[in-house]
């Protein structure tokens, strides 16, 4: 079996990823990639609507409940220690699987450094394939992180979108 195509988009709390990741899935969509996107809560959500009965039947004490359509549908299965490498096989069409945060994983990675949100790397270094940023030229010089890392502006996610595609899926 071919090997999942994983790349993460990684930064602290606030840097910008569901934003940067939304635009990416819009460039991706115009190519004809499947994308899915998994993201780690290290707080518990709610995974469902209130008021819905899915939501009602979870609040009664259902372990799980499952709602569906024509061509959708929505898992929610209390179950702990599940992992991202378990998850990634609910999408085995997925061209491409975009994880959101994973700062100290073993996937490739971007991380977003955002002027007044974050002035350091804090991924591991070993993984970190690019650094997205607003930082200005100065503020860039003074980033204690590993040479020959490319960077890229922040607000361009078409080219971080080509960086994604080209240098990791070659």
């Amino acid at each position: 079996m071919e090997r999942k195509r994983i790349f993460a988009i990684s930064g602290v709390k606030n840097s910008g990823k569901t934003t940067l990741i939304c635009k990416l899935l819009e460039i991706f969509k115009e190519k004809g990639l499947k994308v899915a996107v998994l993201k780690h809560d290290g707080h518990d959500f709610e995974p469902d609507v209130p008021g819905t009965d899915t939501y009602r039947q979870l609040q009664a004490g259902a372990y799980g409940t499952a709602v569906f359509s024509a061509g959708k549908y929505m898992l929610v299965k209390q179950q702990p220690q599940i992992s991202e490498s378990e998850l990634v096989e609910f999408f085995p069409e997925a061209d491409l699987i975009l994880l959101e945060g994973f700062k100290y994983s073993d996937y490739p990675k971007i991380e977003i450094i955002r002027k007044g949100n974050s002035m350091m790397s804090v991924c591991n270094p070993e993984r970190l394939m690019a650094i997205a940023t607003n930082l200005d030229a100065e503020e860039k010089d003074t980033l204690p992180i590993l040479e020959k890392i490319p960077f890229f502006e922040l607000d361009n996610a078409k080219s971080i979108a080509e960086f994604i595609l080209s240098d990791y899926f070659h």
